[in-house]
């Protein structure tokens, strides 16, 4: 059996809200086993024993990193615990795929990736909308220049939801639109500034102002709340030719593509005329994001490819939160 044929095996670290999840995602993929199931809590261990009877359960990481014969540790456990077990996980000679973000902070994170690049094995950070078919084509419009040169991104993540005490709203709910506003921009911004306010909690913001502004002029904002009567995940993209609109939160129709903007009147130098033509919605796979992520992740676990989302791209983004939580504190 050669390299690309023979089954990944994988285990799963954090049974609480997503591991589940990414477990359920990975056992479904033709070639993946599902050898591991970690977790302290045994509770959380036995609901998940009885969905993969073939799996090995127990409380201590290190029983999977002195598996021999795994290939791999998915990291789903609390946000201040990834870079450490990153770093656990690539001293062990594991490839990792590890939820976002990646560290609660740069240096963290530059530690992470190093280990990782010094094991020579793969690190991925689960950056989920990145791997979504609607903001792979929103992607594919940006690159072909469809929309035109762009002008600006705006991005609500927005929902009357969890409550919070270890972390703000730009840590819980910002590495989503930051991802993607790096991923489409193809840039880091040399600008960010952040205002918020804490109404619940002292000290805990539950609603968070994100501005960003690129060197290559694009400006990007972010509204973040947990605190708001609507539920909204929409990230909207402005070109000089085009926009377009990304609604996560549509059955159908989640990317819109407007023919709308300015055009130079030829009948007067200098004058512009508003243009409204066209909205249309391409057709979008209907697949689950989760799935593609975890079959990217084995992919390149198998050939060596350079995840989409690789540890520099994660290292990326909590660069850009660090410097918005900073403005925050300032």
């Amino acid at each position: 059996m050669s390299e690309q044929q023979r089954s990944v095996r994988v285990g799963v670290v954090g049974l609480g809200y997503w591991g589940p999840n990414l477990a359920r995602n990975f056992a479904a993929i033709p070639g993946c086993e599902v050898a591991w199931l970690c977790d302290a809590d045994e509770q959380a261990r036995g609901k998940l024993e009885r969905a993969f009877p073939t799996a090995r359960t127990t409380a201590e990481l290190a029983d999977l990193l002195g598996d021999e014969q795994l290939d791999a540790v998915v990291l789903a456990t609390p946000v201040p615990t990834h870079a450490e077990l990153t770093i656990a996980v690539a001293n062990a000679g594991k490839h990792c795929f590890v939820e976002k973000p990646l560290a609660t902070t740069a240096a963290d994170a530059e530690r992470a990736v190093a280990a990782a690049e010094q094991a020579d094995r793969i690190l991925m950070v689960g950056h989920l909308l990145e791997y979504h078919p609607a903001v792979a084509r929103l992607k594919q419009l940006v690159d072909s220049d469809e929309l035109g040169g762009l002008y600006y991104i705006y991005g609500n993540r927005l929902n009357l939801g969890k409550l919070r005490a270890d972390e703000n709203a730009l840590w819980s709910l910002g590495a989503h639109d930051v991802s993607v506003a790096l991923h489409l921009i193809g840039e880091e911004p040399d600008e960010c500034i952040a205002h918020g306010a804490s109404y619940v909690r002292d000290g805990v913001q539950d609603v968070v102002f994100c501005y960003l502004r690129f060197p290559s002029g694009v400006v990007a904002h972010l509204h973040l709340s947990w605190l708001d009567p609507h539920k909204e995940r929409r990230i909207t993209v402005v070109g000089a030719r085009r926009m377009a609109t990304f609604d996560d939160m549509l059955i159908e129709g989640k990317l819109t593509i407007y023919d709308k903007g300015f055009d130079e009147d030829t009948r007067s130098w200098g004058e512009y005329i508003a243009r409204s033509g066209d909205t249309f919605s391409p057709r979008i796979p209907n697949v689950e994001p989760l799935r593609v992520e975890c079959e990217h992740f084995l992919e390149c676990v198998r050939t060596g490819a350079t995840p989409r989302s690789d540890g520099a791209s994660g290292l990326r983004v909590v660069r850009v939160l660090e410097a918005l939580q900073r403005s925050l504190d300032g």
